[in-house]
This record gives C-alpha cells, sequence and structure tokens, in this order.
C-alpha cells in the first residue's frame, strides 16, 4: 500500500515552513506591538502550492486576549507577508493567515481529566 504523502513530507516545503517561522518571529520582534506580547509563534505550514500559509501561535494571556490578538494580526498581515516576500526569496509569497495552536491547550485539558480520575480512583471515589 502506497503511503500518503503531504506537504510536510517534502524537505523544500519543511525548510520553507522553518524559514517563514523564523522571518514572521523576527518581524514581529521588530515591530513590537503590545497586543502580542506573551505570544509565541508555535509552526507554520505552507502549502505544497505556495499560496497559503498557516502561522500558528499560542499566547498566556488568557481567553479574553484571543479577539485583540486576532485583530492584531490582521492588522499586521500584509506587513508580515511583505516581509516574507522580501526575505524568503521565493516565487510566490504565500498569503498569510494566523490561527491560534490548540495542541498544548487540548494536551493540559487531557491531562487534566486523567489527573482527576487518577485522583477519584486513589481516594476510593466510585469503581467499576
Amino acid at each position: 500500500m502506497k503511503k500518503r504523502t503531504t506537504a510536510r513530507d517534502y524537505p523544500r516545503t519543511a525548510r520553507l515552513n522553518t524559514l517563514v517561522r523564523e522571518i514572521l518571529g523576527e518581524e514581529l520582534e521588530r515591530i513590537g506591538d503590545e497586543r502580542l506580547e506573551f505570544v509565541t509563534l508555535t509552526s507554520v505550514v505552507v502549502d505544497g502550492d505556495l499560496k497559503r500559509a498557516v502561522a500558528y501561535y499560542d499566547h498566556s494571556r488568557g481567553e479574553e486576549a484571543e479577539e485583540e490578538i486576532q485583530q492584531a494580526f490582521s492588522e499586521l498581515r500584509g506587513r508580515l507577508q511583505s516581509a516574507v516576500g522580501r526575505q524568503a526569496k521565493v516565487k510566490r509569497t504565500p498569503e498569510l493567515r494566523f490561527e491560534t495552536d490548540t495542541v498544548l491547550r487540548n494536551a493540559e485539558r487531557i491531562e487534566q481529566v486523567l489527573r482527576g480520575l487518577h485522583d477519584a480512583e486513589g481516594s476510593g471515589g466510585p469503581t467499576s
């Protein structure tokens, strides 16, 4: 059975993912927008055809800051995309989109649930 390949399987795309993440990180530091303090770019995934790129981020500012962070990324998208175009030296600059990386948050929730189950078993809680 043939293995299904994705854009991430190709070395060029993987290098481009890393390069775009580095460019965005440096540009965000240079901009210094207060709304993006404590925001970390966790990864970037560029489509194989270079038309789109999704930059995943996480932050420690709580759920109430999510709208403000999205607004900041929306306002800065053009400037960030221009920086990628200048520095990446690729034929086509991918259209940037910013999304919350939920992997760490979901992992924390799972860990809390498992810890709760373990605590319930250890304290003589409900048994099967």
